[in-house]
């Protein structure tokens, strides 16, 4: 009889633990203006709203205003990506990938609460984050003579 009350708390312990959680719909109201505010739309998401929101702002930041009257020059879209994955990398920890341009396909594999897909004005944003393993070499084998 314990054992099967043991079991059933950790079954619910485990259940609470995979919720996902809800967000505060002001700080979700707040992330839609920003995007709005900067020209961006979210495609696709699975990180928390603050790191959304930095990942908005850092990148308008790098493209810069987007009235054709700005006399700040165009950024290559390496060097975009570099800067991003670099901000990231320096805030949230290592292992973070960024691709920015205005045409290609991916199919990436990431942590959980490390990916975000958007666009700021033409320009398309996919930056996440990946597990880092440290690879050890097997032992050499050495061959029979």
């Amino acid at each position: 009889m314990e054992e099967t009350k043991l079991r059933q708390e950790l079954k619910e312990m485990r259940l609470t633990q995979h919720k996902p959680k809800q967000s505060e719909p002001s700080h979700e109201v707040g992330l839609a203006a920003i995007a709005i505010t900067f020209n961006a739309r979210l495609r696709s998401s699975d990180m928390p709203l603050h790191m959304q929101e930095h990942a908005l702002r850092y990148t308008r930041s790098l493209v810069g205003d987007p009235s054709p009257s700005s006399s700040k020059p165009r950024h290559n879209p390496t060097q975009l990506a570099r800067a991003l994955k670099k901000e990231f990398d320096s805030v949230y920890g290592p292992a973070w990938h960024c691709v920015m341009g205005k045409s290609f396909g991916s199919y990436v594999t990431h942590t959980v609460g490390g990916f975000v897909y958007f666009s700021i004005d033409s320009l398309f944003v996919l930056l996440f984050k990946t597990e880092v393993h440290l690879v050890t070499q097997p032992p050499p084998t050495t061959l029979p003579k």
